[in-house]
């Protein structure tokens, strides 16, 4: 059995590696995006509280939800008696009976104190701070209308004598208050944000889904035993035992022993992966029954577990390019509702009947408050948060918010076909010779610089060495990759090339070679097979006939991109036959044979100069610049790290069918954050009005909204919001034909 022959290669480093990503670590707001900060607090623009970017360190839902509601208790405490002592008379109580007025209104006073001084002292203090920063938001409109009710209140309270009598009550002598309105519109956001943090806490369920995979210790085999270290102590090189059940920490390799590893995480797949030595495993996917030893390659923000995280966290608080209209109007709408409060002031004031100076203030004070914008700053970045988790709970990775918005607006769908629509696991099924050496021979010298590269192809021709128990002696003294085309090397003294037709062109063939390699190869590719030639000294002297079967569920994907509207062209770097068969055989008419990196590109910038948005989906190096040059590049999870770089979209498990998925929920999505959009305009639009006062003259006083009950239409007008949102988890999106 091997054993590990060092403890920890890197234990006596001074840095240390964290066991999950460093995504920046700070403090963000949901609502405003751009707003980074080191440390926890307020948001400076819209004044809510900053929210961590590492999920691994959030505040527990229960903590955050217990210390919204306790300020809320605190403030019902207080403010239940205020409305008694408000209020009684409205249902035929007669207060004046057991309490002096005057009395009365002291202890109204004493008991509002209280309640701004405690739970209203965050609200009030924030409101401030945006009055002096400049940055006014929901806050503000609050402490203004809070400030405004309670102010009148005190004065009426301290100096009655200060108002007309026309003011004052002509059995008491005292001036109405307004402490009840101070007191239950704090009570009321209080509620409306403790119900909120609680359903919003829900829209990141899924990334924190992903952070819990992640173990926190991890068994460490030194040469005197085995120990269990905290994860972040880990490093690369360090040897690890992983036993039956446990979640694998790291990225790595197995070192010695076999198993079984659940890796549904990645591939979608329930049926466990037998693993043995040499083989790969990854962090987040879990052991079955065996027990292994894993050499640790990628630890802390380098596996492939915490990138996913990070990448998902990153897109979440990314904003949408439809956010901007939010945002436009948002700036705005604070100096607006504040001047339409003045106008409401004024016109009771001037134009109302007695007590005018109260329906003035009231009327305001409604206005103020039932217009807080929280509403339409929650609108996007909800829809945003749930849309992309809930992706990344499928396997689908978004980069940005713009990557899945712009995904359900394209039309235009490129697709490669090499381990997009086909496994990417070619097998060589065909060696035809030119020339008297053998079989072992051309397998040998290809072999030697293949082993370079990393195409599908050339692991088809590795594979082809290994099977006929061939062992390569030395590796090519040169390499050059030229992506779309071909490989060359120099293997004892040899100038070997492998590539496509068009690259044998290149290599000074005699043009007697090349049209019988063409003779050869023509049945072949109209039987669907990839053909790779053999170039040795500028010499044809065989060639390779490899066949990639299509993927399972390409057939069924193209059809569902097809009922979504979208055209769908094929490009491939393979010969036009065996391009022909193979779109065929998935149901896509048009396609683009023979076409090197460069004319990938150039045919999606085409596409761009017609005004069209393209989608590109591909998998490998040579399609990398296509990928950058698409409205949105789509990554196979299983193709190369260079395309998964470049790509706006990937979806892990390499599955065609999860693009459909995509543009659906990218529809879904994009729904949802009109509606929030519309609820909340909607809301402003009809409440504004009515809490002005506007139709008072025409149907009474009934028709005219407390300022209480402003702020609970407030709350709930926030609550909408992300209750909407929160839909997107749980509406069906079909994986089937549809």
């Amino acid at each position: 059995m091997d054993t590990p022959s060092s403890c920890c290669q890197n234990k006596n480093s001074a840095k240390t590696t964290s066991s999950l990503p460093d995504t920046g670590s700070g403090y963000f707001c949901p609502m405003c995006p751009e707003v980074f900060s080191a440390s926890p607090g307020s948001c400076p623009q819209c004044g809510m509280p900053l929210e961590t970017t590492s999920p691994q360190n959030a505040i527990p839902t229960e903590e955050i939800t217990l210390l919204g509601i306790r300020e809320f208790l605190y403030g019902i405490i207080l403010s239940v008696p205020i409305l008694l002592l408000a209020m009684a008379p409205m249902f035929g109580l007669s207060v004046e009976a057991w309490i002096d007025p005057h009395i009365n209104q002291f202890l109204q006073l004493i008991l509002t104190s209280l309640v701004i001084a405690t739970c209203g002292r965050s609200i009030v203090s924030r409101g401030i701070r945006s009055i002096a920063t400049g940055n006014l938001n929901m806050f503000t409109l609050i402490t203004i209308g809070v400030s405004a009710a309670y102010g009148f209140s005190l004065l009426a309270t301290l100096l009655p004598t200060f108002f007309p009598d026309s003011f004052r009550n002509p059995k008491t002598g005292l001036v109405h208050t307004f402490f009840d309105a101070a007191a239950m519109i704090i009570v009321l956001v209080h509620l409306g944000q403790a119900l909120e943090s609680q359903a919003r806490s829900k829209t990141g369920a899924e990334l924190r889904s992903l952070v819990s995979l992640a173990p926190m210790t991890a068994r460490v085999v030194l040469e005197n035993g085995e120990h269990d270290v905290p994860l972040s102590t880990v490093h690369p090189g360090d040897h690890l035992r992983v036993r039956p059940g446990e979640t694998i920490p790291v990225d790595g390799t197995l070192f010695n022993g076999a198993s079984h590893v659940d890796e549904s995480l990645l591939t979608g797949e329930p049926s466990p992966v037998e693993k043995k030595k040499g083989d790969e495993v990854i962090a987040g996917t879990k052991n079955g029954r065996g027990s292994f030893i894993l050499l640790a390659e990628k630890t802390g923000s380098e596996t492939l577990l915490s990138r996913i995280i990070t990448l998902v966290g990153s897109a979440q608080r990314s904003k949408a390019p439809i956010q901007r209209m939010a945002d436009s109007v948002a700036s705005i709408f604070t100096p607006i509702v504040l001047a339409i409060a003045l106008g409401t002031f004024t016109g009771w004031f001037f134009l109302g009947p007695q007590p005018r100076l109260a329906h003035a203030i009231v009327s305001s004070v409604s206005v103020l408050v039932i217009a807080c914008p929280c509403a339409i700053g929650l609108a996007t970045p909800m829809s945003i948060i749930v849309g992309i988790g809930r992706a990344a709970s499928e396997g689908v990775l978004f980069k940005d918010a713009e990557s899945l918005e712009a995904l359900g607006q394209s039309k235009s769908l490129m697709i490669d076909k090499t381990g997009t629509i086909t496994e990417g696991q070619p097998t060589v099924t065909d060696i035809v010779l030119f020339s008297n050496q053998s079989e072992e021979e051309i397998l040998l010298l290809a072999t030697a610089v293949e082993l370079g590269s990393e195409h599908p192809l050339a692991t088809a021709i590795c594979q082809a060495a290994r099977e006929r128990n061939l062992e390569v002696l030395s590796n090519a003294d040169t390499f050059l990759s030229t992506p779309g085309s071909g490989v060359q090397g120099t293997v004892s003294g040899k100038t070997i090339a492998l590539g496509n037709e068009a690259f044998l062109k290149q290599q000074n063939v005699p043009a007697s070679e090349l049209n019988e390699f063409r003779r050869a190869a023509d049945p072949l590719r109209a039987s669907g097979k990839t053909i790779t030639g053999v170039v040795v000294n500028s010499h044809v002297a065989g060639l390779f006939a490899v066949t990639d079967p299509v993927k399972k569920s390409a057939c069924t994907a193209i059809g569902q991109l097809k009922q979504l509207g979208l055209q769908i062209t094929m490009l491939t770097g393979d010969h036009s036959d065996n391009a022909g068969v193979i779109a065929r055989s998935v149901g896509i008419e048009h396609y683009e044979a023979g076409l090197t990196p460069q004319e990938k590109y150039q045919f999606i910038t085409e596409k761009h100069s017609k005004g069209e948005q393209t989608i590109m989906v591909g998998d490998g190096v040579n399609d990398a610049p296509a990928l950058a040059a698409a409205t949105i590049g789509v990554a196979m999870g299983t193709g190369s790290d260079v395309a998964i770089e470049t790509a706006n979209v990937t979806l892990m498990r390499g599955d065609l069918q999860a693009l459909p998925y995509s543009i659906q929920l990218s529809h879904l999505v994009l729904l949802n954050i009109r509606q929030n959009l519309f609820l909340a305009f909607f809301y402003n639009a009809l409440s504004i009005p009515l809490a002005a006062g506007i139709l008072v003259p025409a149907f009474g006083s009934s028709w005219h909204i407390s300022p209480i009950f402003a702020a609970a239409a407030m709350s709930l007008s926030s609550a909408s919001v992300v209750v909407n949102a929160l839909r997107l988890r749980t509406e069906r999106i079909s994986m089937q034909a549809f």
